[in-house]
């Protein structure tokens, strides 16, 4: 069965509907924990509206660090780097906490005037951000609507295996400086709206953008910063894996001759040596992380 969903543009906003009744869909970025890539389940990490777990602690803690040692001129391309982290209130509650368990003057000094600066950084990144992400609206715009029907305009969902390669083809398409935060965290608002609004159809086509731009984004850095044996069954497999649409993985898994634990050991890999590199706590590492994740629960249901 297929589902129709309509998308059209007008004054600088996207209205998405079903052929009978349509609605708006405004893109503001919520400055918050989120991840929203989703693929096995409809669970969604809601950062402010619970207590952070001991590994959000550490990747806060990491980031109070680095922030304290930087220079005032450093600041501003850090918070860019992870502001879903430093903007949320969280992130705040952790240096006053911190703060009042500091062993010395000296570390309350500095945690104090980190929470200072970090507000008017915090300020002028906001201003700059929302224009950035004017223009990554228009970019995920054009994704996204690649995956409508040519001569109708309308999205036939689950998608067709043409329309996922030309939203592929699409992304491929952007510069890869565009792939950045601004990119993930205007997808990440319009999930949120989709879902508020109650469409789940016009979820899981961004959330397969997320995924396209996962795998993409990880092949893109295992062929500039690994060096993998490129005849190597396992690291043939997962360099297919990485370009499927991720409803496809399990038949290929099954249908490929190389064994789950060589398989395994190549994402283990190729996590450790790209997407724990990535700057701890930013979007694109957790978009990224949460999408071998994935792919690993995969190799362990097929193993072989």
């Amino acid at each position: 069965m297929f589902y129709r969903v309509t998308l059209c543009s007008a004054m600088g906003m996207l209205f998405f509907a079903p052929y009978f009744h349509a609605f708006t869909l405004t893109p503001p970025p919520p400055p918050r924990f989120a991840t929203t890539l989703n693929m096995s389940s409809r669970s969604r990490l809601q950062g402010n509206q619970r207590e952070p777990t001991q590994q959000e602690i550490a990747i806060m803690d990491e980031m109070i660090d680095k922030l304290a040692n930087a220079k005032p001129y450093e600041l501003p391309n850090a918070v860019r780097r992870a502001f879903r982290v430093v903007s949320s209130p969280q992130f705040f509650l952790r240096i006053a906490s911190r703060t009042d368990t500091a062993a010395s003057n000296e570390e309350k000094e500095k945690l104090a005037a980190l929470a200072s600066n970090l507000v008017s950084t915090l300020d002028v990144v906001v201003e700059t951000t929302e224009e950035q992400l004017d223009e990554r609206a228009a970019q995920v715009q054009q994704v996204v609507a690649a995956a409508a029907e040519p001569d109708s305009g309308e999205f036939l969902v689950p998608l067709l295996p043409e329309r996922l390669q030309s939203m592929r083809e699409e992304l491929k398409k952007l510069e890869e400086a565009y792939l950045d935060e601004g990119f993930l965290s205007t997808l990440d608002a319009w999930m949120n709206k989709s879902q508020q609004d109650g469409m789940d159809l016009m979820v899981g086509i961004l959330q397969k953008v997320l995924q396209m731009y996962a795998g993409l984004q990880i092949a893109r850095s295992r062929e500039r910063k690994m060096d993998f044996d490129k005849d190597d069954a396992a690291e043939q497999l997962l360099t297919i894996l990485l370009e499927q649409d991720a409803d496809e993985w399990d038949s290929t898994i099954r249908a490929s001759s190389a064994s789950s634990t060589d398989l395994m050991k190549a994402v283990q890999r190729t996590t450790e040596k790209i997407v724990l590199q990535l700057e701890a706590g930013s979007m694109s590492q957790r978009v990224q992380a949460e999408y071998l994740q994935e792919l690993m629960k995969r190799v362990n249901s097929s193993k072989k």
